[in-house]
C-alpha cells in the first residue's frame, strides 16, 4: 500500500494560476510562491455560496479522517458539477513531529504540495511566532527601561510562543543574569497555534481590523489591576507589519484539482480550531459550495465554529457533516485498539452513543446533519448496516465513503446527500447562547448542553476574574473552552457519552484582541509535549535528498 507521501508525489499538479482561474480569482490577485501555491490578495465579495461544516466524533487512536473527508467531499462536489472550494487550517509543526502527523488529508483525498504545506509552507506560522515574541520582547524591554506604564512584573500574562511541542518551556524564569539582562520574572511558552496572535489573524476581517485587534491585546496588569495593552506599548504597528503577508489566504489544490484555501491553524482543544475568516469569506464569494472543517470533535471545533467564528463573522452554515469510523466507534464502545480488526456489532452500538450526542448537539445550532462513514478495509457489512440503521433511527442519514482509496468517486454519495440538504434549506442556524448572558453562564450552557455535565466547578478566584472581565466591558464576548479532545468530560479516559459529570474550570484568560474568553478545564495544556517515540525520529532525507517519513 502506497503511503500518503508517495500518493501525493505521484499526482500531477496543475499550475497554481490554473487553479486560481478555476476558483474565479483575477490574475492580479494571485501572488505565486513557486509553481503550486500562492498568496491571494483579493478582498472578499458578496457571499453567494453555501457553507458546509465538517466535524467529527471525539477522536481516538483508531482514526476518524475529518480533513480527508473535507477534501474528498470538496472533490466530489466538483465532480458532480458544483463550483466548490475547500477551506482548511495550516498544519502545526508540533503534531507533524509529534504523534498526530501532518494535516493535509490522506490517500487520494489530499491537498498538495503535501511536504510544503506540512512544513514551512508560506511562512505564516513563522510570522505569527515573530509577532507574538516581538510583543514579549517589548514587554520586557519596557520593564528594563523604567516601566513608565507601571506594569507589575508579577502580573504579566503575555507568554512567548513556539511552533513545536516542548514541555520544558511551559513554566520558566526569564531575565536572570544580573541587571544587564532584564527584570527577572516568571515566564512561559505556548505552542504558536494557541497564541492569541493566531486567533487574531484567523478572526480579523482585514488589515485595519487586524491591527485594531492586536492593539487590544492585554499583556498584563498594574498593581491596581488595570490592564496594559499592546497599544500602550506601541507594539501593534510593528506586529501588523510582520503579519502583512501572513494575513493573505494561501491557495493550493487537491490532488484532483479542486481549489483549496489553507490558512490559519488554531487547535480546537486549546483555541477556536477553525481556519481564517478571510479565507472562508473569500471562498463564499467565489464558490457555490464551501467545505470547511473544525478541529477535533464537534464538542470542541464544531461548537467553537458556531459560537465564535460564525458569531464574529456573521456566517450561517447550511449543513454539518459529522465524520466517524466503525473502528473509532468500537473504541468508544470499549474495544482495545489491538482488537479493532474483529467484527463486534455490540461494541459498535455501544460506541454509537458518542456519535448520537454529536448529531444532537449540531441540531441545537439548527443544522441538519449528514454522517460520513469513513470506511476502513476491516469494516464488515454487518457493522456498516448497524451504523446506518442506527443513524436513520435518529432522523439523520449515514453515507458510506471510500474517498481515501477512490478520491472523488468515493464521496459522490456524500456530496449528493449534502447537496440535498442544502437544497431543502432546512438550516435555522443560531449560536447556542446570547451575547448578553454572563460569562459564567455561557460556560455553564456549553457544559450542560454540549458536554452534558451535571455541574461546573470553578477554581477559587475564577468567578472573581470573570466578574472583573465583565466590569471591564468584556461580558459580551463568547467563551472558548479549552478541554481534552478525547471525551465530552474533562477526563480523557471517559469515552462514549458520559453525562452528569462535573466540569472543573481551573483558569480563565481574557483574549481581548481575539474577542473571546478562554476557560481552561481539567489538565489540558497550551504547550504540548512530545510522545515517548516522536514522529521526528523517522523523518529525514533519502539519498536523493527527498523528504521521507512524513505522513
Amino acid at each position: 500500500m502506497l503511503s500518503d507521501l508517495a500518493i501525493a508525489r505521484a499526482a500531477t499538479l496543475r499550475p497554481i494560476q490554473e487553479i486560481a482561474a478555476r476558483a474565479g480569482l483575477p490574475e492580479k490577485a494571485v501572488e505565486p510562491h513557486g509553481r503550486f501555491k500562492a498568496k491571494v490578495s483579493a478582498a472578499p465579495g458578496t457571499p453567494r455560496g453555501a457553507l458546509v461544516l465538517v466535524t467529527g466524533i471525539n477522536p481516538t487512536p483508531a482514526g476518524e479522517g475529518k480533513t480527508t473527508t473535507t477534501i474528498g467531499l470538496g472533490d466530489a462536489l466538483s465532480a458532480i458539477g458544483r463550483r466548490a472550494i475547500v477551506c482548511l487550517r495550516e498544519p502545526s509543526l508540533g503534531p507533524c513531529f509529534g504523534v498526530k502527523g501532518g494535516a493535509t488529508g490522506g490517500g487520494r483525498a489530499q491537498v498538495a504540495p503535501m511536504e510544503d504545506i506540512n512544513l514551512h509552507f508560506t511562512g505564516d506560522f513563522h510570522a505569527i511566532t515573530s509577532a507574538n515574541n516581538l510583543l514579549s520582547a517589548m514587554v520586557d524591554n519596557h520593564l528594563y527601561w523604567g516601566n513608565a506604564l507601571g506594569l507589575d512584573p508579577r502580573r504579566v500574562t503575555w507568554r512567548r510562543c513556539l511552533d513545536m511541542n516542548d514541555r520544558a518551556l511551559r513554566h520558566m524564569v526569564a531575565g536572570l543574569g544580573g541587571v544587564a539582562n532584564g527584570v527577572p520574572r516568571e515566564e512561559g511558552f505556548d505552542i504558536t497555534v494557541a497564541s492569541e496572535v493566531m486567533a487574531v489573524l484567523c478572526l480579523a476581517s482585514d488589515m485595519a481590523d487586524l491591527q485594531a485587534r492586536l492593539a487590544r491585546i492585554i499583556v498584563g496588569r498594574r498593581r491596581d489591576g488595570s490592564a496594559v495593552t499592546a497599544r500602550e506599548l506601541k507594539a501593534d504597528g510593528a506586529m501588523a507589519a510582520l503579519l502583512k503577508e501572513a494575513m493573505k489566504p494561501n491557495l493550493v489544490q487537491t490532488l484532483e484539482g479542486t481549489p483549496a484555501f489553507v490558512h490559519g491553524g488554531p487547535f480546537a482543544n486549546i483555541a477556536h480550531g477553525c481556519n481564517s475568516l478571510t479565507a472562508t469569506r473569500l471562498a463564499l464569494s467565489l464558490a457555490e459550495v464551501v467545505v470547511t472543517e473544525a478541529g477535533f470533535g464537534a464538542d470542541l471545533g464544531g461548537e467553537k465554529f458556531c459560537d465564535i467564528k460564525c458569531r464574529i463573522g456573521g456566517l450561517a452554515p447550511s449543513v454539518a457533516v459529522i465524520v466517524g469510523t466503525v473502528r473509532a466507534l468500537k473504541m468508544h464502545g470499549g474495544v482495545a485498539k489491538a482488537d479493532l480488526g474483529r467484527e463486534d456489532v455490540a461494541a459498535l452500538v455501544r460506541g454509537m452513543a458518542n456519535l448520537k450526542r454529536h448529531v444532537e448537539n449540531m441540531g441545537k445550532f439548527g443544522l441538519p446533519v449528514v454522517v460520513a462513514i469513513n470506511r476502513f478495509t476491516s469494516d464488515t457489512e454487518a457493522e456498516i448496516a448497524a451504523l446506518q440503521e442506527g443513524v436513520a433511527s435518529w432522523g439523520a442519514e449515514a453515507v458510506l465513503c471510500t474517498h481515501w482509496a477512490d478520491g472523488a468517486a468515493g464521496a459522490v454519495a456524500l456530496a449528493r446527500a449534502v447537496e440535498r440538504r442544502i437544497a431543502e434549506g432546512a438550516a435555522r442556524f443560531a449560536p447556542l447562547y446570547e451575547d448578553a448572558l454572563p460569562l459564567a453562564g455561557k460556560i455553564r450552557v456549553v457544559a450542560r448542553e454540549i458536554y452534558r455535565a451535571g455541574a461546573v466547578r470553578f477554581a477559587p478566584g475564577v468567578e472573581k476574574k470573570l466578574a472583573q472581565f465583565e466590569a471591564e466591558g468584556f461580558g459580551h464576548l463568547p467563551v472558548c473552552m479549552a478541554k481534552t479532545q478525547y471525551s465530552f468530560s474533562a477526563d480523557p479516559s471517559a469515552l462514549g457519552a458520559p453525562e452528569g459529570h462535573e466540569l472543573p474550570v481551573r483558569e480563565v484568560r481574557l483574549s481581548a484582541g481575539a474577542g473571546f474568553v478562554v476557560a481552561l478545564s481539567g489538565e489540558v495544556m497550551t504547550m504540548p509535549g512530545l510522545p515517548r517515540v516522536p514522529a521526528a525520529e523517522t523523518i529525514g532525507l533519502d539519498a536523493a535528498g527527498e523528504i521521507e517519513g512524513l505522513f
